[in-house]
């Protein structure tokens, strides 16, 4: 058992416990002490980490019971904890990150009057995220996943006075309210018929699952990560949440909420591997959701939602990859690890910028920040670099990983993976170049009253860092295959020799720069060679107008969902009060009624029941005197 585990998460959570509940008394110090205990739990996990690095790879699995939580006869799982090679991966990705990111918003918020709450929500997200990823048994999974999601709710609408910020709270809520269900009836279908819900207690009875009820089981699975990690079609709450201030955004979209759903289905391996069609299912999703937030991303004139969406389609090739199956979960991992460090750059460089522009967010009332904020700039840039994969940065190693692990799938199948990771990749050089040309180069179409400046240090130091993660952590993970043999334990990473891509790797690797430099050529064409707009949209077709509308991704869901079920309401709130109110409502009036006739019966007068005896008395010996007769 490992010494103390569970601080990692009980340090920002009882920073959350203290600036929560301490109120104005810890405004002065909440954020000091916000950072510090992220930072304390990132340190402490090196030492778990380093801890685990003395050991041969079998043992790497660190276990701590803290008690029994559900003592029962049939079902029966304790609070327990586990550190392994894939939580550990998440657990320093989640302190690193989130530790940078609360160093960052001591500037970005610094004029809030809530300041010391928000990093109070802020150590509440990052503790519940390391639940998450720490819990040994899938109902601690999700305690952690509805934390991240209360977390992501009080984040996302943090200003609540403003209208747009309340609903786009609301929706992340509900919509992953959806996906919640899933894992719930999975909890349900693997306690009914594994009798289990630890993970080695599930891993171990699979055996004893018939093929459609691990289907089942997947399916529902794949429906919880969707909504969580925001894949199609429970994607629409992703960009929304750019109401959110955004560093909230770069903690949601880089080191925690939408990496929870790539991490259920990597943890949940054993369960897809005995389940194909269900692995059918997870790369199709995956697919499908890196054209749609690449082709979203292509059209938005908002810093943020560009960068959502760029999100959503970065979680699809994680997806598209993990569906593959053993072959794939390294690579996953490796994206979602590289991803992390370049997203969250990303963010926080659009932030800087948002700081510097009066909170301006639209890309076309940018151009020529390069001069006036350098190291936005510069580190920026290194994300961009990394995100469309150019060499030696960051995501060439990951993102083209994906891709031959998508055309090493085989037959049609592997061609039309491929394809799609191919696509995405070209789309993906397209719509970050248009950012980053809107962005710092061509003209100012600065608004009169702009004056753009660099972030102070507080925010441009985190950027500078994770910039050196954007420019050298997929080398660090990829070459030797230092990751894949490290997750081996875990993710079974010896299947992968069963799988190799089509011809030589460096002609898919040829292929691959290539489209990704045409993406490159056409966005600079399209956006550095030519004026840009602050007015109306640079060039209209029938695809950009459903680009900029989320692809009708909310109108399918209004369409699909919302009016049928307003519809079903209303015709059950019919049903009830023309059929079982009036059922219940005519029985009350039959008893009222009778009630009030019989109660006319009784009068007071003593004369009134005199007479009523007399009458009976009477009626009483005319029958027996008729009956003598008789």
């Amino acid at each position: 058992m490992a010494p103390l585990m569970w601080l990692v998460i009980v340090l920002p959570l009882a920073g959350a416990a203290i600036m929560l509940l301490g109120g104005k008394r810890t405004d002065a110090w909440g954020h000091l002490l916000g950072c510090a205990t992220v930072l304390m739990s990132f340190g402490w996990g090196l030492w778990l980490f380093a801890g685990m690095l003395q050991r041969a790879a079998p043992d790497r699995v660190l276990h701590e019971t803290l008690f029994t939580w559900v003592p029962m006869a049939t079902l029966n799982v304790d609070f327990g904890l586990q550190l392994d090679a894939l939580s550990v991966c998440f657990v320093l990705l989640i302190t690193s990150v989130g530790a940078l990111i609360h160093l960052y918003s001591i500037g970005y918020m610094r004029d809030d009057p809530a300041r010391r709450r928000f990093f109070g929500n802020l150590n509440l997200f990052v503790a519940a995220m390391l639940l998450l990823v720490m819990a040994d048994n899938y109902l601690g999974l999700y305690l952690g996943w509805e934390g991240v999601g209360l977390a992501s709710y009080l984040l996302i609408g943090f200003w609540s006075d403003r209208p747009a910020a309340a609903t786009a709270a609301k929706k992340a809520f509900i919509v992953n309210r959806v996906g919640d269900v899933g894992l719930a009836l999975a909890m349900m279908m693997m306690f009914a018929n594994l009798g289990n819900l630890s993970y080695a207690g599930v891993f171990g009875q699979l055996a004893s699952a018939s093929q459609h009820t691990l289907t089942l089981i997947d399916l529902a699975l794949l429906l919880a990560a969707c909504g969580k990690s925001a894949q199609v079609p429970l994607q629409s709450w992703l960009g929304d949440a750019m109401e959110g201030p955004t560093p909230v955004s770069a903690l949601i979209h880089a080191a925690t909420m939408v990496t929870a759903g790539v991490y259920l289905i990597v943890r949940s391996g054993p369960v897809f591997d005995a389940a194909p069609i269900a692995r059918t299912a997870v790369v199709i999703v995956g697919a499908v959701t890196l054209l749609f937030g690449a082709i979203v991303g292509c059209a938005k004139d908002d810093i943020k939602k560009a960068l959502a969406a760029s999100t959503m389609s970065q979680i699809g090739y994680m997806v598209l990859a993990a569906g593959v199956g053993p072959a794939g979960y390294a690579v996953a991992i490796m994206h979602l690890l590289t991803h992390g460090f370049f997203k969250a750059g990303l963010f926080l460089g659009a932030g800087s910028v948002m700081h510097g522009m009066d909170d301006e967010t639209d890309m076309r009332r940018y151009g020529g920040l390069r001069r006036a904020m350098p190291i936005t700039f510069a580190t920026f840039g290194l994300g961009y670099l990394a995100i469309i994969g150019a060499p030696p940065l960051a995501g060439f190693y990951s993102k083209d990983a994906i891709i031959e692990t998508a055309f090493a799938a085989g037959g049609i199948r592997g061609a039309l993976l491929g394809t799609a990771a191919l696509l995405g990749a070209g789309l993906t050089a397209f719509y970050m170049t248009r950012v980053m040309v809107m962005t710092f180069f061509g003209q100012p179409r600065w608004r009169p009253d702009s004056h753009p400046h660099e972030s102070p240090v507080v925010m441009t130091v985190p950027m500078m860092v994770l910039a050196l993660g954007s420019l050298g952590a997929g080398a660090a993970l990829a070459v030797g295959g230092t990751l894949q043999r490290w997750l081996q334990p875990v993710t079974d990473a010896n299947h992968s020799a069963e799988l190799a891509p089509p011809g030589p790797g460096w002609a898919l690797t040829g292929i691959t720069l290539t489209i990704v430099a045409l993406g490159v050529a056409v966005g600079y064409r399209s956006y550095g060679a030519r004026p840009v707009s602050t007015a109306a949209s640079e060039w209209v077709s029938i695809l950009v107008v459903a680009a900029r509308r989320d692809l009708f991704g909310d109108s399918v869901n209004e369409a699909a969902f919302m009016r049928p079920g307003q519809r079903l309401s209303r015709h059950l709130v019919d049903v009830e009060r023309l059929r079982i109110d009036a059922a219940v409502e005519g029985i009350a009036r039959l008893v009222g009624g009778g009630s009030t006739q019989i109660r006319r019966a009784q009068t007071g007068f003593a004369r009134s029941y005199a007479l009523a005896i007399f009458l009976g008395a009477t009626m009483l010996l005319l029958s027996m005197v008729v009956g003598k007769l008789a």
